[in-house]
């Protein structure tokens, strides 16, 4: 009898153990995940619109924008404003005009596409199943069939829905802005 109690006690302290590490692994997630947040919403490089936005996505999604994968590189024309480029020894400063507006040349018939939102407020005019799609597959929205060659979706290709749905809310939170005129913008991380 008493085998069968110890039995029974092990198995209840492996088990509740179990869940507490599970647990403890599980909040050190959404506290690494909402100081990520307050870290994006602390470094986005221009106002937000946070109106009718989920505010942590926002913040995760600056995060991953501006922190973790550095997308103004191709799709900011030039990247950071004059006097603020941190490869010349500057203090980083990106380009705030153009943020995210595309014009970065990539060859003759290649330039990145703005990914601000457009009249409707969709990022690059894509909806949020869209700009999954194209992120995990590659497909050019303007072009089905045609794969983006510049566009390193292989690599954004294996982002959690989470993290995929965080970016789209952060550029939906950016302010709009004009692609530059053709010419005007001599290549990536300037």
């Amino acid at each position: 009898m008493n085998r069968r109690w110890a039995a029974t006690f092990l198995c209840v302290a492996v088990v509740s153990t179990a869940a507490l590490l599970a647990a403890a692994g599980r909040d050190s997630q959404e506290e690494r995940e909402q100081s990520e947040a307050r870290i994006g919403l602390k470094i986005a490089p221009v106002p937000l619109n946070l109106e009718n936005k989920d505010i942590h996505l926002v913040g995760l999604g600056s995060y991953i924008v501006n922190a973790q994968v550095g997308c103004a590189d191709c799709h900011s024309c030039p990247t950071y404003a004059l006097g603020g480029n941190p490869y010349l020894g500057q203090k980083k400063q990106f380009n705030t005009i153009g943020y995210l507006a595309g014009g970065v040349p990539f060859g003759p018939q290649i330039t990145s596409r703005n990914i601000t939102p457009d009249d409707t407020g969709k990022p690059a005019g894509l909806s949020r199943y869209q700009f999954h799609h194209v992120i995990r597959t590659g497909e050019d929205p303007e072009q089905p069939g045609t794969l983006l060659q510049v566009m390193p979706w292989p690599y954004f290709q294996d982002m959690t829905n989470h993290d995929l749905d965080a970016i789209y809310e952060y550029l939906r939170a950016i302010p709009s802005a004009q692609t530059p005129p053709p010419g005007s913008c001599s290549g990536a991380g300037q």
